[in-house]
């Protein structure tokens, strides 16, 4: 790889020199007019309405959580832009490998806020995703995701197949062995994967400062032989143009690109944390100024293409997650052998014992109620 062989931003923003690509500013003013997608108003009206709908529904499912009516979240507040930006690039035959704060790529792909619910209600049921085609379930743990979309590009480009891979880590999964063993391998192999680091400053408590003594995360594919860009993750435009490049790159044949968007966690890790305890009020205050709806709205109406009653859309839209949320409350639990006959072939006799003491305990719970 040679920078000539890079696509422009790519070269124009090294992250050797800790360059990043952004293109509207904090109030929303455009600064990069010659960076500027060439799309239709209809086209970023509709990616407002898609980041709207993810933060409603991302408030919501916190608010069902502090209820008590669903087990533990993980809240996507402050991260929209990159999820919609992704999603519009994603393609229906493209395979998308997520972690677990991916919310509105996963809806762009075919998932339904049901299935998360269900998800996160503990039913096995709701990471299958039944209509997103190619993707793959929501990996909690950290970074072996890395090592799946790396097979999964292998698998694409073996077959020659017109597909990209679409994967995601946040920046403490940059310190598990998984991002660089899969970054490694992408790089040897030139395959068609598009890494993006979400870097929202936390890995839980831990500060990415105290995370890596690298200049940025996105300097981090130098050392695999694999383009990285620096994106302002909070800028909807310019992490569009990042996925639409990196996008061609990778479905070329040229291989693999790292995508560092940063960006900032503006709620807690999980509704199991809290960030008071780590993080000072006016950092937040700070980065509440930089959040991505409210800059892409201060665009369009600067542009003049504002054109939503956001106060009617937020009530539709409330009463649609609402519906899909009651719908999954109600939904009959799934048979007690799916949680054990999926993970071996033949299952071995430790699972076998715990199966029975399980299928002991709801006997026991049956005749107690």
């Amino acid at each position: 790889m040679t920078q000539e062989d890079l696509p422009a931003i790519f070269r124009d923003f090294n992250p050797l020199e800790d360059k990043m690509l952004q293109i509207i500013d904090r109030e929303g003013n455009l600064i990069r007019k010659d960076l500027m997608p060439e799309l239709e108003d209809e086209t970023i009206i509709e990616a407002y309405r898609q980041m709207l709908y993810e933060r409603i529904a991302d408030e919501m499912a916190v608010s069902y959580q502090r209820q008590g009516r669903m087990y533990t979240f993980t809240p996507n507040l402050g991260q929209e832009a990159i999820h919609i930006a992704a999603g519009m690039n994603i393609r229906y035959e493209d395979w998308l490998v997520p972690s677990f704060r991916e919310m509105g790529i996963l809806l762009s792909k075919g998932g339904t806020m049901k299935e998360m619910f269900l998800f996160y209600l503990g039913n096995e049921w709701g990471g299958s995703f039944q209509q997103a085609h190619h993707t793959l379930p929501i990996s909690i743990s950290i970074g072996t995701q890395f090592h799946h979309a790396t097979g999964v590009g292998y698998s694409v480009k073996y077959r020659k197949k017109d597909e990209a891979v679409f994967t995601f880590i946040g920046d403490g999964g940059t310190s598990e062995g998984d991002f660089s063993e899969a970054l490694n391998f992408a790089g040897v192999w030139q395959v068609p994967v598009i890494f993006t680091i979400q870097n929202n400053q936390y890995a839980i408590s831990v500060p990415v400062q105290k995370q890596t003594n690298s200049l940025n995360l996105a300097v981090k594919s130098v050392a695999f032989g694999i383009p990285g860009i620096k994106v302002d993750g909070n800028d909807f435009f310019a992490m569009y143009l990042a996925y639409k490049t990196a996008a061609e790159y990778a479905r070329s044949g040229r291989g693999a690109v790292l995508i560092e968007a940063l960006t900032y966690r503006l709620g807690a890790h999980t509704t199991s944390d809290d960030p008071s305890k780590y993080r000072e009020k006016e950092e937040e205050q700070l980065w509440a100024m930089s959040d991505p709806l409210i800059r892409l709205k201060r665009y369009m109406q600067d542009a003049g293409i504002w054109s939503i009653d956001e106060k009617q859309l937020r009530e539709e839209y409330r009463e649609e997650i609402d519906r899909q949320f009651t719908e999954a409350e109600k939904e009959k639990s799934y048979p007690l052998d799916d949680v054990f006959v999926h993970m071996y072939s033949d299952m071995p006799d430790e699972l076998r014992r715990q199966k029975k003491e399980y299928e002991q305990f709801l006997s026991w719970k049956e005749k107690r109620g």
